[in-house]
């Protein structure tokens, strides 16, 4: 009798689903789909979901999501749907982040109760960091509190997981089932806001999940909408900003990952009509051209000659779309030569990251239109301190062009861990910067060293090429985002080749990619930079203490074995120059599936084996002297 009602109860299910998989609102409107249905907390959920525009689930079942899998078992078998059942919790979560950011495609990820949460809330950090929409499922303990449920947190106390979820952004316990179209609408302002999109989490009830609504009206569910950018009121604040820019000798404009879906047109118009200098953060290389004679590249506690040369002499800094992370600004002491401010932000807690500013609330293109009509006609600033300034920069950005080639030149030191010549990181991975870039590859960069190198040496001349989540730093990101672009021909969306750029310590901490990239049919490269320790906190170690501690190891791995273990995964080792690099990049690309990349690196004090740093940061006995600098300038 049991298995009689599961079928019919399946069966309506099902149907269901294949009306919805044409579109929810659709199916009202023509009828095709009574407003009136009996449903299950679960299918509710998703119905919820599909009308938000969520079509993609990636996670991992388990007792506490028992129900809601059943759910969407059926609807992806209706094509409403599609479910990509990974290894570990984190990867989901940089999978969905990277679907968002790299795609454009709004994603959820399903946990279990207890450790599986605790773990994508963690991977959260990323879309939290770096202001993307990311939807996230976790079971949760009952609500009867018939006594500890298996993996909650083992405390008799209410809503734990939720007040952790709080704490990280916004969440909701679906404890009361009629809440649930409030709780979507929360969900859909939270991932859609223009004004910064967070993470949204859901807190679903081991006992709700099944409990069915009668008559539940599904015009109840909210549909998916799009936001305007705010543009601000005041017209004066918009008359002062353009008025300080023309008047500014020795202008720098610093953009940050808030100015990521700014028009590139629109950004270089800026920079032309005002004579600045301009430098990005690692979010948003491309914007404006590398090429282009006024972009100084990168800038910041690691940042490049030109770039921190612009930043330390301006006299006047147009931030747009930034938090003042430490490393962005050099823990608040970038801009010592500066006055005047201006500050283009959606957040008003990041607008007041600096005193004394012109604070302007609003969507960066808005602004920047506004402020260029206001400018007018491009100024000439032939025979002026502007020209100076222009010319200045140029000659910094020559020197700093230098430096790189001068590791291109003599890419090879001797490295005692690895007993013989091997290629420095950064002539390895400029090396395979301009492999990317010839192919028209995507490239996402791991946290570390090699993220560090990877956004001093990117020079794109078009946005959208290169990710690095210098938000949170996640050891694993980029690997684990590589799922994302075999997930997305799944959704219609038309996939780009991606390379990922990972260390040896951030690959180990998500080597999962390796089966889930065969098992979703996944195109694309890891290029793994070996040299045998954390190297960013080695180098850390020896500029501030002379001595490494307790950051490599000596374990040597066969990173190729590693991945061929993994039938479908074609390994590469790159051997130990250029030539032989460049040789092993081409075999790789030119495979149907994953390859992997596996290259040794020198790592040790040799001037050519890093690009340098030319910021200052305030961490360990740094401190005694960033400190009183940041509050001499009082910024």
């Amino acid at each position: 009798m049991e298995s009689a009602i599961i079928s019919t109860v399946n069966r309506e299910r099902l149907e269901r689903a294949e009306k919805v998989s044409r579109g929810l609102a659709a199916a009202l409107d023509s009828g095709e789909l009574e407003e009136r249905q009996k449903l299950t907390v679960s299918e509710a959920l998703i119905l919820g979901l599909c009308g938000l525009g969520v079509r993609t689930y990636i996670g991992i079942f388990g007792h506490g999501s028992t129900d809601l899998g059943d759910v969407l078992r059926v609807y992806e078998e209706a094509g409403a749907l599609t479910v990509i059942n990974v290894r570990n919790e984190v990867e989901a979560s940089h999978a969905a982040t990277a679907l968002s950011w790299q795609y454009r495609e709004r994603a959820a990820v399903v946990t279990s109760i207890g450790p599986g949460a605790l773990q994508a809330l963690a991977g959260s950090l990323v879309p939290q960091s770096n202001g993307l929409g990311v939807i996230y499922i976790f079971g949760d303990e009952t609500t009867e509190d018939e006594g500890p449920n298996m993996q909650q947190i083992p405390k008799r106390e209410q809503s734990l997981f939720l007040k952790m979820a709080d704490v990280m952004g916004r969440g909701y316990s679906l404890h009361t089932p009629m809440a649930l179209p409030t709780a979507l609408k929360r969900a859909n302002s939270v991932t859609s806001d223009p004004d910064g999109a967070k993470p949204f989490y859901f807190l679903l009830p081991m006992n709700v999940q099944p409990q069915e609504i009668s008559a539940f009206n599904l015009r109840e569910l909210p549909v998916k909408t799009g936001f305007p950018g705010r543009v601000p009121a005041d017209e004066g604040i918009l008359d002062r900003a353009a008025e300080m820019l023309m008047a500014s000798k020795r202008l720098v404009i610093k953009t940050g990952g808030g100015a990521k879906n700014v028009d590139p047109d629109l950004m270089t118009e800026l920079l032309e009509r005002t004579g600045a200098l301009y430098v990005h953060g690692p979010q948003v290389p491309g914007l404006v051209p590398f090429s282009h004679k006024q972009n100084m590249g990168v800038g910041g506690s690691k940042g490049s000659i030109c770039g921190n040369f612009a930043m330390d002499n301006a006299d006047t800094v147009l931030i747009i779309g930034a938090r003042g992370v430490c490393q962005w600004d050099c823990s608040g002491t970038a801009f010592a030569g500066a006055r005047r401010i201006i500050n283009i932000n959606t957040q008003i807690e990041d607008l007041s990251q600096y005193n004394n500013s012109i604070s302007i609330p609003g969507d960066a293109s808005s602004v920047i239109s506004i402020i260029c009509d206001k400018i007018g006609k491009i100024r000439d600033i032939k025979g002026t301190e502007t020209e100076l300034w222009l010319e200045e920069g140029g000659e910094k950005k020559r020197e700093w062009l230098d430096l790189i080639l001068r590791r291109r030149r003599e890419p090879v030191l001797h490295d005692p861990k690895w007993g013989r010549p091997v290629l420095t990181q950064p002539a390895a991975i400029d090396l395979a910067v301009d492999f990317a870039d010839s192919r028209g590859a995507v490239k996402v960069f791991d946290a570390g060293d090699v993220q560090a190198n990877g956004f001093q040496l990117c020079r794109d001349e078009h946005p959208f090429r290169t990710y690095t989540d210098t938000g949170s730093s996640y050891m694993g990101y980029a690997v684990s985002s590589l799922l994302a672009s075999a997930i997305a021909p799944l959704r219609g969306k038309k996939t780009e080749y991606t390379i990922a750029f990972t260390g040896d310590g951030s690959f180990m901490m998500n080597p999962q990619i390796l089966i889930d990239a065969v098992n979703f049919k996944l195109r694309g490269m890891i290029i793994l930079f070996d040299n045998r320790r954390m190297a960013a906190i080695s180098s850390l170690q020896r500029d501030q203490y002379g001595v490494d501690y307790a950051t490599d190891d000596n374990v040597d791995v066969d990173y190729c074995a590693m991945a061929r273990s993994v039938r479908g995964v074609q390994a590469f080792f790159a051997g130990y120059d250029s030539l032989s690099f460049s040789r092993t990049l081409e075999k790789a690309y030119s495979c149907n599936g994953l390859s992997v990349v596996h290259v040794p690196v020198y790592w040790g004090d040799h001037e050519l084996g890093g690009l340098g740093a030319y910021g200052r940061w305030n961490v360990g006995p740094w401190c005694s002297s960033v400190q009183p600098l940041r509050h001499q300038n009082a910024l």
